[in-house]
């Protein structure tokens, strides 16, 4: 049996800081660099100093020679990623006669076809932004590797954990557990496949495998992404694409932009930051645009004898053709920033918030959350010869960036691909600083209408707040509760066994029979927090500051938005020391009509890691009276992740979405 031994918010230390006792401020550190962009785009040339093998690894993402992506995939089963080919003009979708509006995108067909993957997770060094570090890679690339199906195929991943015992920074570090989650995917009748350790699973123990089997359910843009505390700010995510009906027709499928912040040091090391009251907020360290980006060597703040810094790495650059219509697939995989994404002198069409596709709308920017996707059209209005800047922007007043600004340039025909694109950006406001980050919800609306319950069964209130516990270290509660998981006992396999009884810490809401539920959600911290909900696309009912009247103050409450992560905005400092909030308030609702335990979190690696989470569980009946039985994979998987941590003791230090290794001598 694993020992666990409390660390910096050690097991026994959840209690919030006693009244008279005062912790000691954090240090107010900012590092903001404003001179990168000006010197990247008034440079003469867009050549990069490092290969993509020194950037990225075996990755294509971010180079000219990635290929797009077609339509839809051949209706046969695959392995690993499938070449480009185009799609004949008179070829019939794999979904038949399915649209965006008439078809329900939580009913798949079933195509009978599987696509297959096999992922290895390792460490690597890598140099994405110029500066060297060691990263968690799937495959030898970051980003990860594309997942690509087709809507109702089956897609199974194989995952073998080699993450090594190493060095870093001088320090030495062991092997770790590890899992996938597949970000928004319903995973109805395979729960246990969402991937989320001491919930669902127990890790992958180092040198062992596990295989993952689930329905691509939904169809549009997403990611997957380690769920073992901050290992996905490490470099374990990658896209994953979904073909389906669409809201507008285009020309190209660019494929993928993921636009991310960076940080170069080891994430365990970030995530002892985020909650040690004597160290300063974490910056990032810059903002990468499908894994590239150029960084100022002056500013390196890592030990500079472990780590080599390269000036003009290479930005990642796209091909646009004059007078065609693109797909771009914007995915927001960062550790903590809320980003703007815009292309300069060129309109945005939104087709699709997270797997929700939408009635189309027009924008010169957009705003994506952590977790956040979005479908976009960009109409090719540039000259043959003419290259143009996209750009990610950190938002200043909800994220802590260094260097908050990522670019990547698009060429059209005939255009040198070394050119310096000379145009100026669009007007992009900062939508957090005027409580704007709502805004959107009026603009949205699901292309497939799913109108809401009149009355929802049960509500539940959830008030975030943010305080010290009693060693100092800062952490997030939900009603009162903070999170800490145990690995060594996931609380769905309990739940199997007809196990309700669950220990406070693991902070589960149980809806019993309830056939949907409201979630009031209050955010009493000046903090925004992107909520993700697992298992489910949630309506978005009503937002805003202050208290919330009761009313569902969308534009269209018959028909709202649906997506899986909605940004809660910051609640409002009344005074200087900001001791009074005025809160923020989201109220989301969904049916109950999946089985399971799902995590509801914050999609920031930090606050995670802090506590902010909560685990519901609907229709329990339909858990443990399931006619399928667990699968044999999910048992062994917690033999060995026992066998692994038997003779070791296992120094936790966040909610549980890490554990160290210390080997008994």
């Amino acid at each position: 049996m694993a020992v666990s031994l409390a660390a910096s918010i050690g097991a026994t230390n959840y209690t919030l800081l006693p009244s008279n006792f005062t912790c000691p401020p954090a240090p107010q550190v900012q590092r903001v660099n404003t001179s990168l962009i000006a010197n990247i785009t008034s440079s003469n040339s867009l050549t990069a100093s490092l290969s993509q093998t020194q950037t990225n690894g075996k990755s294509t993402f971010g180079t000219l020679r990635f290929p797009g992506l077609p339509k839809w995939l051949p209706s046969k089963n695959t392995t690993g990623s499938v070449p480009f080919r185009h799609i004949p003009r008179h070829a019939t979708a794999p979904w038949g006669n399915a649209t965006v509006g008439n078809t329900n995108p939580e009913i798949p067909p079933d195509t009978g076809v599987t696509r297959f993957y096999d992922f290895t997770i390792s460490r690597g060094v890598l140099s994405p932004d110029g500066v060297n570090r060691s990263m968690l890679l799937i495959n030898d690339q970051f980003p990860a590797p594309l997942i690509e199906a087709n809507w109702g195929d089956t897609i199974q991943v194989t995952v073998h954990n080699a993450i090594s015992n190493a060095i870093e920074d001088g320090i030495p570090v062991d092997q770790e557990g590890t899992s996938l989650h597949w970000h928004g995917l319903l995973q109805k009748e395979t729960p246990y496949f969402d991937g989320v350790p001491g919930v669902q699973q127990c890790p992958i123990a180092p040198e062992q495998d596990f295989v993952y089997t689930f329905s691509a359910d939904l169809y549009g843009t997403s990611w997957y992404h380690s769920h073992f505390s901050a290992q996905y700010a490490g470099g374990s995510f990658g896209p994953m694409i979904i073909h389906g009906p669409s809201s507008a027709p285009y020309d190209i499928d660019i494929g993928p932009v993921m636009i991310s912040d960076w940080n170069h040091q080891d994430y365990y090391r970030l995530v002892e930051q985020a909650v040690e009251p004597t160290q300063p907020i974490v910056f990032s360290n810059n903002t990468l645009i499908n894994g590239k980006m150029d960084y100022d060597c002056s500013l390196i703040e890592v030990d500079i004898e472990k780590h080599t810094c390269s000036p003009n790495a290479g930005l990642s650059k796209f091909r646009f053709q004059t007078g065609k219509t693109h797909l771009l697939r914007l995915i927001n995989p960062s550790a903590e920033a809320i980003l703007y994404f815009s292309i300069d002198q060129h309109n945005l069409t939104v087709i699709a918030n997270d797997f929700v596709p939408i009635q189309p709308y027009t924008a010169n920017f957009v705003t994506l959350g952590v977790g956040q996707r979005m479908d976009i059209l960009v109409s090719g209005t540039g000259d043959a010869g003419s290259s143009y800047w996209m750009r990610a922007n950190a938002s200043s007043g909800c994220s802590a960036a260094q260097q908050g600004t990522g670019l990547a340039a698009i060429y059209y025909p005939n255009a040198d691909t070394h050119s310096v694109p000379s145009n100026n950006p669009q007007n992009v406001t900062d939508l957090c600083k005027t409580s704007g980050l709502s805004g959107e919800l009026d603009l949205a609306e699901p292309a497939f209408s799913m109108t809401p319950p009149s009355t929802f069964a049960t509500e539940q209130v959830i008030n975030i707040t943010v305080g010290d516990n009693s060693t100092c270290n800062e952490l997030f509660y939900m009603n009162g509760q903070t999170f800490r998981t145990d690995y060594n006992d996931p609380i769905l396999l309990d739940a199997y066994n007809g196990n309700f009884n669950f220990d406070p810490q693991r902070n589960v809401y149980n809806f019993g029979t309830n056939s949907s539920v409201l979630l009031h959600v209050i955010n009493s911290s000046p903090i925004a927090h992107p909520m993700h909900l697992h298992g489910h696309n949630f309506w978005v009912l009503a937002a805003g500051n202050g208290t919330w009247d009761g009313s569902y103050n969308v534009k269209n409450p018959s028909n709202p938005q649906r997506r899986d992560v909605q940004v809660l905005e910051p609640g409002i400092c009344q005074n200087k020391d900001c001791t009074v909030i005025e809160p923020s308030y989201i109220v989301l609702g969904y049916e109950t009509n999946n089985p399971g335990i799902w995590p509801f979190h914050c999609h920031i690696a930090w606050h995670v890691s802090a506590g902010l989470y909560v685990n519901l569980l609907e229709q329990p009946q339909g858990i443990y009276t399931n006619d399928t039985s667990i699968p044999a994979i999910l048992p062994e998987t917690c033999t060995t992740w026992s066998e692994f941590t038997q003779n070791n003791f296992v120094n936790q230090i966040d909610s549980g979405l890490r554990m160290i290794r210390m080997r008994e001598d």
